[in-house]
């Protein structure tokens, strides 16, 4: 019975130093979920400046009017255009998951019911922003196959789908909006982040959701865009800076 005993008592203390081994491994120190969370936030601010540098200055969409324009458009750029919407749609919304999640973590312990809100909204917009380039990606496909027998019905397939397109993430900004605003909201309510990071936040949610509005669209879309690409880099340092701390500390606590 006593040797019953002492080999429970050697197995548990093993487990244990087994455990606090794993806890304290230098790996996890180096990366966790604050320095994946900035990465995932300067990550998005690239994909935004990418995107805006692509469909602005190198197809020059701005110029482009009409629905059989863009599916020329399409035609000539067809290679380009695909790698960009798998970027700026598919891998945007896979990284935003990290972003959500990382932040989800540094907010929930002062405000759980509201972060538990702002982390679905989070995961809602990138299923969304995931969704929408994936129908971009083979609508546009479709379509540039469909117009070299017949331009005129290329033209009508893509001007009934680009409404799902832009109604799923593309056109409007509301989800995205929202989920910024109650981060920022969040953010202010735990003294957590930067105070002008947060309040600059409530800018760039404000203006994700007014792009809702028909008469307010383009400008509100146009705002968030590039708000949030600063909004991004800011938290991008702020989460990177937090997560250098924790990884000293933790090196020091060893």
């Amino acid at each position: 019975m006593a040797s019953f005993e002492r080999l429970e008592r050697i197995a548990m203390e093993a487990t244990t130093d087994s455990t606090q081994g794993i806890e304290q491994s230098p790996t996890v120190g180096r990366w966790n979920y604050l320095t994946v969370g900035g990465i995932a936030a300067l990550t998005e601010a690239a994909i935004y400046v990418a995107g805006i540098a692509y469909f602005l200055v190198i197809l020059d969409s701005a110029s482009v009017s009409g629905a059989l324009q863009q599916v020329e458009l399409f035609v000539a750029n067809e290679t380009s255009l695909y790698a960009m919407n798998l970027l700026i749609y598919v891998v945007f919304g896979v990284v935003l998951v990290a972003l959500v999640l990382a932040l989800h973590e540094r907010l929930r312990t002062d405000a759980p019911m509201l972060m538990r809100a702002t982390t679905a909204f989070g995961l809602i917009w990138a299923g969304l922003v995931i969704a929408s380039g994936m129908i971009a990606t083979l609508a546009t496909g479709a379509v540039v196959d469909l117009h070299g027998t017949d331009p005129a019905q290329a033209t009508t397939v893509w001007l009934a789908v680009s409404p799902v397109i832009d109604g799923l993430g593309g056109g409007n900004e509301i989800v995205g909006g929202l989920w910024t605003l109650l981060v920022s909201v969040v953010a202010l309510r735990t003294q957590a982040l930067h105070r002008l990071v947060n309040y600059f936040g409530l800018v760039v949610g404000t203006a994700g959701i007014i792009s809702a509005v028909p008469a307010l669209g383009e400008i509100g879309g146009g705002i968030f865009g590039l708000t949030q690409i600063v909004w991004f880099v800011a938290l991008g340092v702020l989460l990177l800076g937090a997560g250098r701390r924790e990884a000293s500390a933790h090196l020091r606590d060893e």
